[in-house]
C-alpha cells in the first residue's frame, strides 16, 4: 500500500478521535486559559491552552502535550489535549495544549523554535498560570513524538553545524530568552528519528517521496536532503544531559516504523540516558497503543520523574 498525506492524516485522527481515552478519577476542567499567544503575534500557530487541575494546589507541575500531523497541523492544540492531556490532567499536572507552525507555515527547525518559545513563556509566566516551572514534562505523538524528542535532546544546545550547514536549535520566537527552554522528561508516542531509513525500516508509506511529510518539514526530497534529515534526527543531539525518556511504539504501525523508537533509544542508551523503550505487540499508528494502559504508564513515568526532582 503506498499511502499519502492528508488522506493518512484524516484516517489517523478519525482513530485516534474514537479512542477517547480518560483514566483515574476525573476532576472537574478546573481553570482553563485558552488561545495564549506565547509568540506576541497575532498567529494561530502560536496559541497555546493552559489547562490547570480543580485540586486546591496553588502551583502544578508541567507537561506540555504536542500534536501530531504529519507536520501539516497549525491548530491543533484540543486534539492533543483530547488524546493525550485529560489524562495527565486527572492526574494532577497541569496541561499545556500548544499550537505550533505546520512544514507550509516554515520549514524546520521552525516548529522546534516554537516548542522553545512556548517553554521559555510558561517559564516566564508561571506564576499567572499556577504553575511549578522547576518541573516541564514534554509529550507528544507521532510528529509530534518526533518534536518532543526534539526538545528534550536539544535543550543544551543553541546550534548545530554539519556539513556547511549551521542550524539555530533555539530561536527566538516570543523573546523570553533569559529563561530555559529544557525539558525534565519526555514521552515519545512512536515518533519518527531518522527519516532516510524509514521507509527501508518497513513503512507502508512512501517517505522518500517528494511530497511525503519528511520531504515537505526539509523542504525537498530526504534523500537529496541528508545533511538536512540528519538536523531533523534528535537521535543527532543525544548526550548525557538530556532528560529522562520513554518511548512507545506499536510494532505493526504503518506510517511510521518502529525501528525508527529503536534508533533513537539505542542513541539514548549509549550515552547513559535514562529511557525505557515499550515496543506494543500489535500496535498500530495510534489504535492499540493510545489506550488507557498506555496512558497509565505515562503518568507513572512523569510522577517518577518529578519525586527524583
Amino acid at each position: 500500500m503506498q499511502c499519502y498525506l492528508p488522506a493518512c492524516t484524516l484516517t489517523f485522527f478519525i482513530l485516534i478521535g474514537c479512542l477517547n481515552p480518560v483514566i483515574g478519577q476525573t476532576h472537574s476542567d478546573g481553570k482553563r486559559y485558552t488561545d495564549i499567544n506565547y509568540g506576541g503575534d497575532t498567529n494561530v500557530y502560536h496559541r497555546m491552552d493552559v489547562h490547570v487541575p480543580d485540586d486546591g494546589k496553588e502551583l502544578h507541575p508541567v507537561i506540555i502535550v504536542v500534536y501530531g500531523s504529519a507536520f501539516f497541523g497549525n491548530n491543533l492544540k484540543a486534539t492533543g489535549f483530547e488524546t493525550l492531556g485529560q489524562s495527565l490532567l486527572n492526574a494532577g499536572y497541569a496541561v499545556v495544549a500548544v499550537n505550533h507552525r505546520s512544514s507550509r507555515d516554515g520549514l524546520f527547525p521552525a516548529q522546534i523554535h516554537d516548542l522553545k518559545g512556548a517553554i521559555r513563556y510558561l517559564r516566564a509566566n508561571a506564576n499567572k498560570y499556577h504553575l511549578d516551572p522547576t518541573f516541564i514534562g514534554i509529550t507528544g505523538y507521532s510528529s509530534g513524538g518526533h518534536l518532543s524528542s526534539m526538545a528534550g535532546t536539544t535543550g543544551n544546545q543553541e546550534s548545530y553545524v554539519l556539513d556547511g550547514l549551521t542550524i539555530d536549535l533555539e530561536g527566538s520566537i516570543g523573546g523570553n530568552t533569559g529563561y530555559s527552554s529544557t525539558v525534565d522528561a519526555v514521552v515519545d508516542w512512536f515518533g519518527p528519528t531518522d527519516f532516510l531509513v524509514m521507509d527501508s525500516c518497513g513503512s507502508e508509506m512512501v517517505h522518500d517521496a517528494p511530497d511525503s511529510p519528511e520531504s515537505q518539514l526539509v523542504g525537498g526530497a530526504i534523500q537529496d536532503n541528508r545533511s538536512r534529515c540528519q538536523m531533523a534526527n534528535p537521535a543527532t543531539y543525544v548526550d548525557k544531559t538530556d532528560p529522562p525518556f520513554l518511548i512507545l511504539h506499536g510494532d505493526k504501525d504503518p506510517l511510521v516504523p518502529w525501528c525508527e523508537s529503536e534508533i533513537l533509544y539505542q542513541a539514548l542508551l549509549k550515552e547513559n540516558v535514562p529511557a525505557e523503550f515499550i515496543k506494543i505487540k500489535g500496535g498500530g499508528h495510534g489504535p492499540g497503543v493510545i489506550i488507557p494502559e498506555h496512558l497509565q504508564r505515562m503518568v507513572e513515568f512523569f510522577d517518577a520523574q518529578l519525586q527524583k526532582q
